[in-house]
Protein backbone atom coordinates (compact mmCIF):
# COMPACT_ATOMS: atom_id res chain seq x y z
CA UNK A 1 0.00 0.00 0.00
CA UNK A 2 1.39 3.13 -0.97
CA UNK A 3 2.55 5.57 1.63
CA UNK A 4 2.40 8.66 -1.11
CA UNK A 5 0.33 12.15 0.10
CA UNK A 6 -0.40 14.73 -2.91
CA UNK A 7 0.07 18.00 -0.72
CA UNK A 8 -2.09 20.91 -1.72
CA UNK A 9 -1.67 24.76 -0.94
CA UNK A 10 -4.18 26.47 -3.10
CA UNK A 11 -3.78 30.29 -3.00
CA UNK A 12 -5.81 33.22 -4.37
CA UNK A 13 -3.27 33.64 -7.40
CA UNK A 14 -1.55 30.37 -6.85
CA UNK A 15 -1.01 26.25 -6.61
CA UNK A 16 1.54 24.35 -4.87
CA UNK A 17 1.72 21.03 -4.74
CA UNK A 18 4.23 18.21 -3.28
CA UNK A 19 4.06 14.63 -3.82
CA UNK A 20 5.65 13.47 -0.11
CA UNK A 21 6.10 9.70 1.43
CA UNK A 22 4.38 10.60 4.55
CA UNK A 23 7.21 7.93 6.28
CA UNK A 24 9.90 9.55 5.33
CA UNK A 25 9.49 13.12 3.87
CA UNK A 26 11.04 11.95 0.66
CA UNK A 27 9.51 14.45 -2.15
CA UNK A 28 9.00 12.24 -5.26
CA UNK A 29 8.04 15.55 -7.11
CA UNK A 30 7.07 19.58 -6.21
CA UNK A 31 5.98 22.24 -7.93
CA UNK A 32 3.98 25.53 -8.40
CA UNK A 33 1.47 27.46 -11.00
CA UNK A 34 0.85 31.09 -10.22
CA UNK A 35 -0.44 34.34 -11.33
CA UNK A 36 -3.43 32.22 -12.42
CA UNK A 37 -6.22 34.49 -14.04
CA UNK A 38 -3.61 36.48 -14.81
CA UNK A 39 -2.71 36.96 -18.97
CA UNK A 40 -0.06 34.98 -18.41
CA UNK A 41 1.05 32.46 -15.87
CA UNK A 42 4.34 30.63 -14.60
CA UNK A 43 4.26 26.65 -14.19
CA UNK A 44 7.29 25.07 -12.67
CA UNK A 45 7.82 21.16 -11.95
CA UNK A 46 10.74 19.76 -9.73
CA UNK A 47 10.80 16.17 -11.07
CA UNK A 48 13.21 13.32 -11.36
CA UNK A 49 14.48 14.90 -14.28
CA UNK A 50 15.21 18.15 -12.42
CA UNK A 51 12.84 21.23 -13.04
CA UNK A 52 11.09 21.99 -16.18
CA UNK A 53 9.46 25.56 -16.18
CA UNK A 54 6.40 26.99 -18.57
CA UNK A 55 4.73 30.20 -18.91
CA UNK A 56 1.00 30.11 -20.70
CA UNK A 57 -1.79 31.38 -19.48
CA UNK A 58 -3.30 29.81 -16.14
CA UNK A 59 -7.40 30.85 -16.22
CA UNK A 60 -8.40 28.85 -13.17
CA UNK A 61 -7.25 27.09 -10.36
CA UNK A 62 -8.40 23.83 -11.68
CA UNK A 63 -6.23 24.57 -15.06
CA UNK A 64 -3.73 25.02 -12.23
CA UNK A 65 -4.03 21.34 -11.11
CA UNK A 66 -4.71 19.88 -14.41
CA UNK A 67 -1.43 21.66 -15.52
CA UNK A 68 0.09 19.95 -12.16
CA UNK A 69 -1.14 16.44 -13.23
CA UNK A 70 0.22 17.06 -17.13
CA UNK A 71 3.31 17.59 -15.65
CA UNK A 72 3.73 14.56 -13.59
CA UNK A 73 2.91 12.45 -16.63
CA UNK A 74 5.06 14.21 -19.01
CA UNK A 75 8.09 14.50 -16.22
CA UNK A 76 7.83 12.21 -13.06
CA UNK A 77 6.69 10.44 -11.45
CA UNK A 78 3.46 9.00 -13.25
CA UNK A 79 0.73 9.36 -10.79
CA UNK A 80 -0.25 6.37 -11.73
CA UNK A 81 2.79 4.40 -11.11
CA UNK A 82 2.96 5.74 -7.43
CA UNK A 83 -0.22 4.61 -6.58
CA UNK A 84 -1.74 7.81 -4.01
CA UNK A 85 -3.09 7.05 -1.38
CA UNK A 86 -4.42 10.75 -0.43
CA UNK A 87 -4.74 14.23 -1.35
CA UNK A 88 -3.98 16.31 1.78
CA UNK A 89 -5.08 20.29 1.64
CA UNK A 90 -3.84 23.13 3.86
CA UNK A 91 -6.47 25.01 5.33
CA UNK A 92 -5.65 27.88 6.72
CA UNK A 93 -8.50 28.81 9.37
CA UNK A 94 -10.72 26.06 11.54
CA UNK A 95 -11.94 28.28 13.93
CA UNK A 96 -12.76 26.36 17.12
CA UNK A 97 -14.47 23.63 15.36
CA UNK A 98 -11.59 21.89 14.35
CA UNK A 99 -8.55 20.81 16.66
CA UNK A 100 -7.62 17.64 14.12
CA UNK A 101 -6.82 16.55 10.21
CA UNK A 102 -10.30 16.26 9.13
CA UNK A 103 -12.05 14.13 6.08
CA UNK A 104 -13.37 16.10 3.61
CA UNK A 105 -16.76 16.28 2.55
CA UNK A 106 -19.97 18.58 1.80
CA UNK A 107 -20.26 19.54 5.68
CA UNK A 108 -16.18 20.45 6.08
CA UNK A 109 -16.70 22.57 3.02
CA UNK A 110 -19.37 24.10 4.24
CA UNK A 111 -18.17 24.66 7.46
CA UNK A 112 -14.78 26.53 6.12
CA UNK A 113 -16.97 28.55 3.98
CA UNK A 114 -18.81 29.91 6.89
CA UNK A 115 -15.21 30.33 8.54
CA UNK A 116 -14.47 32.82 5.77
CA UNK A 117 -15.10 36.18 7.66
CA UNK A 118 -11.77 34.94 9.95
CA UNK A 119 -9.83 34.61 6.74
CA UNK A 120 -10.76 36.40 3.75
CA UNK A 121 -7.73 36.16 2.11
CA UNK A 122 -6.85 32.63 2.83
CA UNK A 123 -9.70 30.65 3.35
CA UNK A 124 -11.77 31.03 0.02
CA UNK A 125 -9.11 29.99 -1.87
CA UNK A 126 -8.27 26.38 0.48
CA UNK A 127 -12.08 26.07 -0.65
CA UNK A 128 -11.64 26.16 -4.16
CA UNK A 129 -8.77 24.10 -4.08
CA UNK A 130 -10.40 21.11 -2.10
CA UNK A 131 -13.31 21.81 -5.07
CA UNK A 132 -10.97 21.27 -7.90
CA UNK A 133 -9.39 18.58 -6.14
CA UNK A 134 -12.20 16.83 -5.26
CA UNK A 135 -13.46 16.57 -9.04
CA UNK A 136 -9.83 15.99 -10.78
CA UNK A 137 -9.44 13.07 -7.95
CA UNK A 138 -12.54 11.79 -7.34
CA UNK A 139 -12.09 8.20 -6.09
CA UNK A 140 -8.99 9.54 -3.42
CA UNK A 141 -9.69 9.85 -0.03
CA UNK A 142 -8.80 13.74 0.34
CA UNK A 143 -8.19 15.36 4.23
CA UNK A 144 -8.15 18.98 5.48
CA UNK A 145 -5.10 20.08 7.54
CA UNK A 146 -5.54 23.59 9.01
CA UNK A 147 -2.96 25.94 10.62
CA UNK A 148 -4.86 26.56 13.70
CA UNK A 149 -5.32 23.00 14.65
CA UNK A 150 -2.44 22.54 16.64
CA UNK A 151 -3.18 25.77 18.54
CA UNK A 152 -6.87 24.38 19.51
CA UNK A 153 -4.97 22.62 22.83
CA UNK A 154 -4.68 26.80 23.98
CA UNK A 155 -6.42 26.88 27.70
CA UNK A 156 -8.84 29.08 28.21
CA UNK A 157 -6.61 31.81 29.79
CA UNK A 158 -4.75 32.34 27.08
CA UNK A 159 -7.03 32.17 24.17
CA UNK A 160 -9.53 34.81 25.85
CA UNK A 161 -9.02 38.06 25.01
CA UNK A 162 -10.63 40.89 27.68
CA UNK A 163 -13.00 42.33 25.36
CA UNK A 164 -17.33 42.45 25.98
CA UNK A 165 -17.91 38.08 26.25
CA UNK A 166 -20.51 38.88 23.25
CA UNK A 167 -17.89 39.41 20.96
CA UNK A 168 -16.44 35.94 21.66
CA UNK A 169 -19.67 34.06 22.03
CA UNK A 170 -21.65 35.85 19.31
CA UNK A 171 -18.14 36.10 16.58
CA UNK A 172 -15.53 34.10 17.84
CA UNK A 173 -13.13 36.72 18.70
CA UNK A 174 -10.18 34.71 20.45
CA UNK A 175 -6.69 33.99 19.76
CA UNK A 176 -6.85 31.03 17.26
CA UNK A 177 -2.51 31.52 16.30
CA UNK A 178 -1.68 30.01 12.87
CA UNK A 179 1.83 28.50 11.33
CA UNK A 180 0.18 24.99 13.71
CA UNK A 181 1.62 22.61 11.34
CA UNK A 182 4.92 24.22 11.15
CA UNK A 183 5.13 24.61 15.12
CA UNK A 184 3.76 20.95 15.19
CA UNK A 185 6.23 19.36 12.99
CA UNK A 186 9.10 21.51 14.88
CA UNK A 187 8.27 20.51 18.42
CA UNK A 188 8.11 16.75 17.66
CA UNK A 189 11.56 17.04 15.85
CA UNK A 190 13.14 19.20 18.60
CA UNK A 191 12.41 15.94 20.92
CA UNK A 192 13.70 13.66 18.56
CA UNK A 193 16.58 15.55 18.12
CA UNK A 194 17.14 15.48 22.13
CA UNK A 195 16.38 11.80 21.86
CA UNK A 196 13.09 12.30 23.98
CA UNK A 197 9.47 11.91 23.59
CA UNK A 198 7.57 14.57 22.80
CA UNK A 199 5.83 14.22 26.57
CA UNK A 200 8.70 14.38 28.48
CA UNK A 201 10.03 18.36 26.94
CA UNK A 202 8.84 21.48 26.95
CA UNK A 203 9.37 23.99 23.92
CA UNK A 204 9.73 27.28 22.58
CA UNK A 205 9.50 27.29 18.66
CA UNK A 206 10.47 30.87 16.86
CA UNK A 207 9.15 30.29 13.48
CA UNK A 208 10.83 33.30 11.93
CA UNK A 209 9.82 33.65 7.96
CA UNK A 210 8.00 36.56 5.84
CA UNK A 211 5.76 35.65 8.60
CA UNK A 212 6.59 35.38 12.56
CA UNK A 213 5.22 33.26 15.02
CA UNK A 214 6.63 31.95 18.63
CA UNK A 215 4.53 29.34 20.39
CA UNK A 216 4.80 27.62 23.97
CA UNK A 217 4.57 23.92 23.71
CA UNK A 218 3.75 22.00 27.03
CA UNK A 219 4.73 17.87 26.56
CA UNK A 220 3.71 18.06 22.64
CA UNK A 221 0.44 20.24 23.04
CA UNK A 222 0.54 24.33 22.41
CA UNK A 223 -0.27 26.19 25.10
CA UNK A 224 0.46 29.49 24.21
CA UNK A 225 1.01 31.70 20.55
CA UNK A 226 1.93 34.71 19.41
CA UNK A 227 -0.30 35.21 16.50
CA UNK A 228 -4.09 35.73 17.58
CA UNK A 229 -7.49 36.39 15.97
CA UNK A 230 -5.31 36.92 12.73
CA UNK A 231 -1.96 36.57 11.70
CA UNK A 232 -1.18 40.40 12.35
CA UNK A 233 -0.45 39.64 16.07
CA UNK A 234 2.53 39.05 17.75
CA UNK A 235 6.25 39.20 16.28
CA UNK A 236 7.50 41.79 13.75
CA UNK A 237 7.21 40.49 10.63
CA UNK A 238 8.24 41.01 6.87
CA UNK A 239 5.04 43.33 6.24
CA UNK A 240 3.05 42.95 9.40
CA UNK A 241 3.69 45.24 12.34
CA UNK A 242 3.10 42.32 15.03
CA UNK A 243 1.44 44.00 18.60
CA UNK A 244 0.78 47.55 18.58
CA UNK A 245 -1.53 49.61 21.07
CA UNK A 246 -5.15 49.03 19.90
CA UNK A 247 -5.92 52.31 20.11
CA UNK A 248 -3.48 53.29 16.66
CA UNK A 249 -6.48 52.94 14.55
CA UNK A 250 -9.03 54.78 16.24
CA UNK A 251 -5.65 57.51 16.90
CA UNK A 252 -5.12 57.56 12.58
CA UNK A 253 -9.11 57.51 12.09
CA UNK A 254 -9.23 60.73 14.17
CA UNK A 255 -6.09 62.23 13.26
CA UNK A 256 -5.44 61.55 9.37
CA UNK A 257 -8.52 60.97 8.24
CA UNK A 258 -7.43 57.39 7.42
CA UNK A 259 -10.35 54.69 6.49
CA UNK A 260 -10.32 51.01 8.96
CA UNK A 261 -9.60 49.30 4.92
CA UNK A 262 -6.31 51.82 4.79
CA UNK A 263 -5.50 51.25 8.05
CA UNK A 264 -5.79 47.47 7.95
CA UNK A 265 -4.08 47.18 4.99
CA UNK A 266 -0.73 49.47 6.16
CA UNK A 267 -0.51 46.90 9.13
CA UNK A 268 -0.72 43.97 7.12
CA UNK A 269 1.08 45.02 4.26
CA UNK A 270 3.01 48.17 4.38
CA UNK A 271 4.68 47.47 8.15
CA UNK A 272 7.04 45.58 9.95
CA UNK A 273 10.49 45.37 8.38
CA UNK A 274 8.95 47.09 5.17
CA UNK A 275 7.94 50.00 7.14
CA UNK A 276 10.47 50.34 9.24
CA UNK A 277 13.47 50.05 6.19
CA UNK A 278 11.33 49.76 2.97
CA UNK A 279 12.49 46.17 2.14
CA UNK A 280 10.25 43.17 3.90
CA UNK A 281 13.06 40.51 2.44
CA UNK A 282 15.34 40.10 5.53
CA UNK A 283 18.11 39.86 4.07
CA UNK A 284 18.08 42.91 2.35
CA UNK A 285 17.58 44.59 5.71
CA UNK A 286 20.62 42.80 7.22
CA UNK A 287 22.93 43.97 3.92
CA UNK A 288 21.49 47.45 4.73
CA UNK A 289 22.77 47.46 8.16
CA UNK A 290 25.78 45.81 7.59
CA UNK A 291 26.22 49.19 5.13
CA UNK A 292 26.15 51.74 7.94
CA UNK A 293 21.79 52.04 7.70
CA UNK A 294 20.20 53.53 10.69
CA UNK A 295 17.13 52.72 9.79
CA UNK A 296 17.91 48.93 9.09
CA UNK A 297 19.99 49.00 12.05
CA UNK A 298 16.88 49.95 14.20
CA UNK A 299 14.63 48.09 12.57
CA UNK A 300 17.00 44.58 13.83
CA UNK A 301 16.93 45.69 16.97
CA UNK A 302 13.17 46.22 17.32
CA UNK A 303 12.83 42.70 15.48
CA UNK A 304 15.06 41.02 17.90
CA UNK A 305 13.70 43.02 21.05
CA UNK A 306 10.49 41.68 20.21
CA UNK A 307 11.64 37.64 19.89
CA UNK A 308 13.42 38.07 22.97
CA UNK A 309 10.56 39.49 24.74
CA UNK A 310 8.47 36.77 23.69
CA UNK A 311 10.74 33.40 24.66
CA UNK A 312 10.97 35.12 28.44
CA UNK A 313 7.20 35.62 28.57
CA UNK A 314 6.96 31.93 27.65
CA UNK A 315 9.88 30.74 29.46
CA UNK A 316 7.20 31.76 32.25
CA UNK A 317 4.79 29.90 31.06
CA UNK A 318 5.95 26.76 30.86
CA UNK A 319 7.85 27.48 34.29
CA UNK A 320 10.88 24.70 32.43
CA UNK A 321 11.71 24.83 29.69
CA UNK A 322 14.00 22.06 27.47
CA UNK A 323 14.89 24.18 24.39
CA UNK A 324 14.35 27.01 22.12
CA UNK A 325 13.90 26.16 18.29
CA UNK A 326 14.45 28.29 15.75
CA UNK A 327 12.94 27.26 12.27
CA UNK A 328 11.99 29.05 8.88
CA UNK A 329 13.93 31.06 6.86
CA UNK A 330 15.31 33.58 9.26
CA UNK A 331 15.42 31.49 11.90
CA UNK A 332 17.40 28.80 9.92
CA UNK A 333 19.40 31.01 8.11
CA UNK A 334 20.58 34.43 10.30
CA UNK A 335 22.79 33.45 13.00
CA UNK A 336 23.04 36.93 13.84
CA UNK A 337 19.40 37.16 14.27
CA UNK A 338 19.49 33.57 16.72
CA UNK A 339 22.33 35.36 18.67
CA UNK A 340 21.16 39.03 19.40
CA UNK A 341 17.12 37.30 20.46
CA UNK A 342 18.69 35.24 23.27
CA UNK A 343 21.49 37.65 24.25
CA UNK A 344 21.57 38.23 28.14
CA UNK A 345 19.48 35.23 28.66
CA UNK A 346 21.76 32.88 30.35
CA UNK A 347 20.21 33.34 34.21
CA UNK A 348 17.49 31.56 32.49
CA UNK A 349 20.13 28.88 31.21
CA UNK A 350 19.43 29.78 27.57
CA UNK A 351 22.92 30.17 25.80
CA UNK A 352 24.44 29.90 22.25
CA UNK A 353 27.74 28.74 21.37
CA UNK A 354 29.37 31.17 18.78
CA UNK A 355 31.08 28.75 16.56
CA UNK A 356 28.23 26.32 16.44
CA UNK A 357 25.48 29.22 15.58
CA UNK A 358 27.77 30.62 13.36
CA UNK A 359 28.53 27.19 11.23
CA UNK A 360 26.89 26.84 8.04
CA UNK A 361 24.38 24.15 7.34
CA UNK A 362 21.05 23.04 6.23
CA UNK A 363 20.43 20.15 8.90
CA UNK A 364 18.74 20.12 11.85
CA UNK A 365 21.18 21.13 14.85
CA UNK A 366 22.19 21.98 18.21
CA UNK A 367 23.83 25.45 18.78
CA UNK A 368 24.17 25.65 22.41
CA UNK A 369 26.98 23.97 24.36
CA UNK A 370 26.29 20.67 24.91
CA UNK A 371 26.13 21.10 28.78
CA UNK A 372 23.58 24.00 28.48
CA UNK A 373 20.74 23.67 30.65
CA UNK A 374 18.23 24.51 27.86
CA UNK A 375 18.71 23.25 24.19
CA UNK A 376 18.95 25.91 21.25
CA UNK A 377 18.29 24.17 18.22
CA UNK A 378 17.68 25.00 14.72
CA UNK A 379 15.58 22.80 12.60
CA UNK A 380 14.55 23.20 9.49
CA UNK A 381 10.49 23.10 9.18
CA UNK A 382 8.75 21.15 6.73
CA UNK A 383 5.01 21.65 6.32
CA UNK A 384 4.07 19.73 3.92
CA UNK A 385 5.40 16.16 5.62
CA UNK A 386 3.48 17.15 8.44
CA UNK A 387 0.55 17.75 6.23
CA UNK A 388 1.37 14.04 4.45
CA UNK A 389 1.56 12.46 7.82
CA UNK A 390 -1.47 14.02 9.37
CA UNK A 391 -3.67 13.12 6.26
CA UNK A 392 -1.93 9.86 5.85
CA UNK A 393 -2.90 9.29 9.96
CA UNK A 394 -6.07 9.95 9.24
CA UNK A 395 -6.80 8.07 5.57
CA UNK A 396 -4.84 5.00 7.64
CA UNK A 397 -7.06 5.27 11.23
Amino acid sequence: MSDHVLVINTGSSSLKYSLVDALTGEVAASGLAERIGESEGRQVHRGPSGETETTRKIPTHEDALRAAIEAFESHGPSLSDVEIAAVGHRVVHGGSRFSAPTPIDDDLIAAVTDLMPLAPLHNPANVEGIRVARRLFPDLPQVAVFDTAFHQSLPPHAYTYAVPSSWSEEHGIRRYGFHGTSHAFVSQEAARLLGRDPAEVNVIVLHLGNGCSASAVRAGHSVETSMGLTPLEGLVMGTRSGDVDPAIPAYLMRELDMSMDDIDRALNSASGLKGLTGENDFREVSRLRAAGDARAGLAFDVYCHRIRKYVGAYYAVLETVGAVVFTAGVGEHSAEVRAASLSGLQRLGITIDDDRNNAKSTEARRISPDDSEVAVLVIPTNEEWQIARETLSVVRD
